[in-house]
C-alpha cells in the first residue's frame, strides 16, 4: 500500500470516527467522489504531504435552513477555506438553467460567509497536477506559513514561502521590494535556492530574470 492510500484511509475513518453528525457520517461512509479522490492522490497529497486541518463533505447551513455540503473544508485555526471539485459533465456540459443559478447562489453564500473558495477543474487535475500544486500551495499560504527546510536562512526562508503564495513567476526586484532589500542581495538569494533545486529560473539564461516554486 502506497504512503497515499495509507494516509487517506487514515484520514478518512478519522472523520468518520470522529464525526457526530448523522448525516456527514452516512456520506463519507460512502466514500468520496473520484474527482475529489484524484484531486486528493495527484494534487493535494504530493504538495502538503498530509490531511491536516482538511475535512471532505463537510456540512454548511444555506440562508435557507438548508444543508449543503463543501468537496473540501481547509480549516487551520479559525481560518475557513472551501475547494470544489469541478467535473466538467456534472458543472458545465450538462448544466441546465436551474442547476445554474443554484450553483452561484451556493457559491455566493459560501463567500458572504466568509468562505475563501478554490475551484479546481477535474480536467486541470488529470492534465496539469503541477500547476495545481501550486494553485494549492499559494491557497494554504492565504492562511499559514507552511514548514521550509531548515537549513535555510530566515531570508531564504521567506523567499520560499513568497514563492509559494506566487501563482506567476516573480523578479528579483520584486522580491527585493517584498523583503525590503536590495535587487542586488535578492538576485544572491535566488541563486543560492535555483542551485539548492527549490526554485526554478521560469525565463532567461545569461542572466536570470523570473523565477518560480519547484514542485518537489
Amino acid at each position: 500500500m502506497s504512503s497515499f492510500e495509507q494516509k487517506y484511509k487514515e484520514w478518512l475513518q478519522d472523520n468518520i470516527t470522529q464525526e457526530v453528525n448523522l448525516r456527514r457520517c452516512e456520506i463519507l461512509e460512502r466514500g468520496l467522489g473520484h474527482g475529489t479522490y484524484e484531486f486528493l492522490r495527484s494534487v493535494w497529497f504530493p504538495a502538503v504531504k498530509s490531511f491536516d486541518h482538511l475535512y471532505p463533505e463537510w456540512e454548511v447551513r444555506d440562508f435557507n435552513n438548508g444543508y449543503r455540503y463543501i468537496d473540501l473544508a481547509y480549516m487551520p485555526g479559525n481560518a475557513k477555506g472551501a475547494i470544489e471539485i469541478q467535473g466538467y459533465g456534472s458543472h458545465a456540459r450538462d448544466l441546465d438553467v436551474r442547476r445554474f443559478k443554484d450553483l452561484c447562489w451556493r457559491h455566493s453564500l459560501l463567500a458572504l460567509d466568509d468562505w475563501l473558495l478554490l475551484h479546481v477543474a477535474y480536467l486541470s487535475i488529470t492534465e496539469e497536477p503541477k500547476r495545481c500544486q501550486q494553485l494549492v500551495l499559494a491557497f494554504i499560504g492565504k492562511f499559514i506559513s507552511p514548514d521550509v527546510p531548515a537549513n535555510l536562512s530566515w531570508l531564504e526562508s521567506e523567499t520560499v514561502r513568497y514563492a509559494r503564495r506566487e501563482l506567476r513567476p516573480f523578479t528579483a526586484s520584486q522580491l527585493a521590494e517584498h523583503l525590503r532589500i536590495t535587487a542586488q542581495h535578492a538576485r544572491r538569494i535566488l541563486r543560492k535556492l535555483v542551485e539548492k533545486e527549490l526554485l526554478f529560473v521560469v525565463s532567461g539564461k545569461q542572466r536570470y530574470r523570473s523565477f518560480s516554486l519547484r514542485i518537489q
